[in-house]
């Protein structure tokens, strides 16, 4: 998955398209991540104690990785992937695809 934790995005599709934020967490084996202040409902939640009242809590959910984009120079940009140093110190580094800038 080429989005991380930390990482700035724009929502590209859905209900809240156009909205950025940053990724709080990833979920890889699902291929989704969770996004500050998009994709936000409503739950109810039960009271804890006895004479204390019910409430109803907004919280962010989950939204597939599909349907966003990493923000650099407030654009959306495509993730890739580039091979840096040779043998045994040869490393992966994400770069946006059509510059060609590190991440």
């Amino acid at each position: 998955m080429k989005i991380k934790k930390g990482d700035s995005v724009v929502v590209t599709a859905g209900k809240d398209r156009g909205k950025k934020g940053a990724v709080l967490r990833a979920f890889p084996k699902t291929e989704q991540v969770l996004i500050d202040d998009v994709n936000v409902v409503k739950r109810h939640q039960k009271s804890r104690r006895r004479g204390q009242a019910g409430q109803i809590v907004e919280r962010p959910v989950p939204i597939h990785v599909s349907n966003v984009a990493l923000v650099q120079r407030d654009k959306p940009v495509r993730v890739g992937y580039t091979i840096e140093g040779e043998g045994d110190k040869a490393k992966k580094v994400r770069v946006a695809r059509p510059s060609g800038d590190k991440i």
